[in-house]
């Protein structure tokens, strides 16, 4: 795979973006979050990521460090995306891959991180 254009969203709908992203590159991670999440992330830059619906239905959440703006649909609870920064500064989303419509992320070869030694 490479770049590609993808569409996602929450359980409920409330929440929906799309973002341009590489599914040859995703992580899972055994962070105390992650783990519990079950989330197969994705990485974007920013600027190639744009939430289409729900900005007013978002909560966040923030825990560790910090730096990373865990976002969840306040109506079904799902987290379809975070907003961050590499390690450079440059802004960064990380797309949960279960939200993205069309892709089983159970078909992916992700890289395991040891978020939890972080």
């Amino acid at each position: 795979m490479a770049i590609a254009h993808y569409r996602g969203s929450c359980q409920c709908g409330a929440v929906s973006f799309e973002a341009d992203t590489d599914l040859d590159q995703t992580i899972t991670c055994n962070c105390s979050r992650c783990q519990r999440l079950g989330s197969v992330l994705a990485f974007a830059p920013r600027e190639a990521f744009t939430l289409n619906a729900g900005e007013d239905n978002l909560t966040e959440y923030r825990f560790n460090t910090m730096k990373l703006r865990h976002l969840f649909c306040k109506t079904c609870g799902i987290q379809g995306f975070s907003y961050g920064e590499k390690p450079d500064g440059t802004a960064m989303v990380a797309i949960n891959v279960n939200c993205l419509e069309g892709v089983n992320p159970r078909a992916l070869s992700p890289h395991a991180h040891d978020g939890a030694s972080a």
